[in-house]
């Protein structure tokens, strides 16, 4: 994950919460899971912060969507506790493993600080920038 991407994901991501209305933190990481570029919005609540950053160290260790994540990791789930390794993930809707039109994958978004609904759209729309 190039920096210069990462940080088109970002604009693209903070339009569609702008638009949206929310503040939220945005985490971009490459595909072992290092940070590559991070924003908190005004009035995005600090403990966000450490949420989208694990959404997407999730997505990207999991190689999974974190909202399909959640399915396995819920207590009557196939991995219940599964958050609780890797010094901690999470297992909610808005982290989304990221993949170039080759289908390698590149990395992964976090977005936390809004609705799960909203932080999955705005993590959605950041990502449509690898498959242009």
């Amino acid at each position: 994950m190039k920096l210069a991407t990462a940080s088109a994901m970002i604009d693209a991501a903070l339009a569609e919460a702008t638009r949206l209305n929310a503040s939220v933190c945005i985490t971009v990481v490459d595909a072992a899971a290092w940070p590559v570029a991070f924003i908190r919005m005004d009035g995005a609540p600090l403990g966000v912060i450490d949420v989208s950053s694990k959404k997407a160290k999730t997505a990207v260790l999991f190689q999974m969507d974190t909202e399909a994540f959640a399915k396995i990791a819920h207590p009557d789930g196939a991995a219940y506790s599964l958050e609780n390794t890797n010094g901690g993930l999470t297992s909610f809707g808005g982290g989304l493993l990221l993949k170039t039109s080759d289908g390698a994958i590149a990395g992964a978004i976090g977005v936390s600080g809004a609705t799960t609904e909203e932080d999955i759209a705005i993590a959605r729309t950041a990502a449509r920038l690898l498959s242009t």
